[in-house]
């Protein structure tokens, strides 16, 4: 009889706002952002061991075999985040722990975010240690950005820890997230007219970042960031009054303005299914994460979904059927009585 612990943490599409979590923009003026969790997860499974060995295998990543009594851990590039979770926890016996997402490294949908915050969560239950959701969160972050040095925002720990449609507001030495009061018939409808395509591009969103920082710091993007920092709130009272059609008009805007954070957020292959999608019945969308590739959000109009999915899967994007996740980051304990 096995005795583990399994976890999971959804995915996140990132609405309007994306970009402002990230400093030094949060910290001078404050980030605002409007996301949703879709029920696509990183997952892990961990069993206890009876020894010191911390055994880790991922499908993407491989297998990492070593002994807790190594710690702390450098940071070399190989399985850094279960590194850094290991280092902050005190883990006195070894563990065998299988790691895996449902999405591509590089995808935009919060996927290293998503992965360290179901390792905290699996470790969390095993030690019986509890966190509340903003303590989980922001030590996602601190593990994931402070430690580790990954470039990258705030809104993505927070997105896979609360889960839901939500508004979180960030500032420098605090963050508030408030679920969108969002009626169930919206949440259908709005389901019914989503797309979301994977462009067949991966990349490394801290090169977009980074090109986004400096161009901040010239003084270059400021404006775009401000008027997507202010759609995230117009995107969701939009869909919390039911008017989708206003939240598409606004999702196609606050796009237009993404691409100005930094000439690496589109590229001509984006670009080319934006515009299939636009002319076969989409009305905004955008790409979710920094840009450059991953995946991309449409919202369609009330009829129109079955010609933008098929004109998109014509040119190449590899469409992703999915569902809104309502629940956050989750923990249980299990037997395999086999």
């Amino acid at each position: 009889m096995i005795e583990f612990i399994r976890s999971r943490a959804p995915l996140r599409i990132g609405m309007a706002g994306g970009g402002t979590d990230v400093d030094p923009y949060m910290t001078e003026k404050g980030g605002y952002v409007f996301n949703t969790t879709i029920n696509k997860y990183a997952s892990c499974i961990l069993i206890p061991r009876d020894d010191t060995i911390m055994n880790i295998e991922s499908h993407y990543y491989g297998r990492y075999k070593t002994s807790l009594k190594n710690r702390p851990f450098k940071f070399d590039g190989n399985m850094n985040l279960i590194k850094s979770v290991a280092n902050h926890f005190e883990i006195e016996k070894g563990f065998d722990m299988t790691i895996q997402s449902d999405v591509p490294s590089g995808s935009g949908l919060g996927g290293s975010s998503t992965m360290i915050a179901a390792m905290i969560s699996a470790i969390a239950n095993w030690l019986e240690v509890e966190l509340s959701k903003h303590e989980m969160a922001q030590l996602s972050y601190d593990l994931e950005r402070v430690k580790i040095g990954l470039e990258g925002g705030k809104q993505d720990q927070y997105a896979t820890v609360f889960g839901g449609f939500n508004y979180i507001d960030f500032k420098k030495d605090c963050v508030k997230v408030k679920q969108a009061k969002m009626k169930d018939y919206v949440i259908n409808e709005l389901q019914s007219r989503s797309v979301l395509c994977f462009t067949k591009i991966t990349r490394e969103s801290a090169t977009v970042i980074k090109s986004q920082r400096e161009s901040f710091e010239k003084g270059y993007n400021e404006e775009a960031l401000d008027a997507s920092k202010m759609l995230a709130k117009k995107i969701g009272k939009s869909l919390e009054s039911g008017d989708i059609d206003a939240a598409a008009a606004e999702l196609d805007e606050s796009w237009m303005y993404k691409k100005q954070f930094s000439e690496k957020v589109s590229n001509r292959h984006i670009d080319k299914l934006y515009n299939i999608a636009k002319a076969n019945g989409a009305m905004g969308g955008k790409v979710s994460g920094a840009g450059g590739g991953g995946f991309m959000y449409f919202i369609c109009e009330y009829d129109k979904k079955p010609k933008v999915s098929e004109a998109l899967k014509k040119a190449g994007a590899e469409l992703s059927e999915f569902m809104f996740e309502p629940n956050g980051v989750t923990s249980w304990r299990s037997t395999d009585i086999s």
